[in-house]
């Protein structure tokens, strides 16, 4: 079942994310950033302050009482963008993100957007070839992978976040 997150779900959402992008649980899926960022993805704080606003819609996918999935959702200017598309480390490629990405689109039209946007880490061919197959395409648009105390780049290539979007 996919439904709109709320604070309460944060602790399990800090959990999903960090789980399915970093460390040695993310190399169970295929959408892994481990060989190349170090660090967290997110925090609680941080999903405590995308949930807070009211241009952010961040979704869940729930079985059995348990988050397995989610995709934060932000109302910028003509376009909703996708990000923190996660799906639980054993259970990718069972259908969920592609869900996901449906719920998505189906809330874009619902808020008045014909557009959906991305970025992708720049190395990750595997995710772009994957979200190509569902309609993106790529906008020509990149800029630097920022640099934080969370994100820490232990890839050897320069990482940067192309731009992908979709028109429904």
């Amino acid at each position: 079942m996919i439904t709109k997150s709320t604070l309460q779900d944060i602790p399990s959402l800090t959990t999903l994310i960090n789980s399915a992008y970093r460390g040695e649980t993310s190399k169970k899926g295929w959408t892994t950033e481990a060989h190349l960022l170090a660090g967290k993805r997110t925090t609680e704080e941080e999903l405590e302050q995308i949930i807070l606003d009211p241009k952010n819609t961040f979704l869940k996918f729930t079985e059995n009482d348990k988050i397995i999935g989610s995709v934060l959702l932000v109302e910028k200017e003509n376009q909703l963008y996708v990000g923190m598309l996660t799906v639980s480390p054993e259970l990718q490629n069972s259908g969920i993100g592609k869900k996901m990405l449906a719920e998505a689109e189906i809330h874009a039209k619902t808020v008045g957007f014909s557009t959906l946007s991305m970025t992708v880490v720049s190395v990750r061919s595997e995710l772009i070839a994957w979200y190509k197959r569902h309609g993106y395409v790529e906008t020509g648009e990149r800029e630097p992978f920022p640099s934080s105390d969370i994100h820490i780049n232990i890839s050897d290539k320069p990482l940067e976040f192309i731009f992908l979007e979709k028109r429904l």
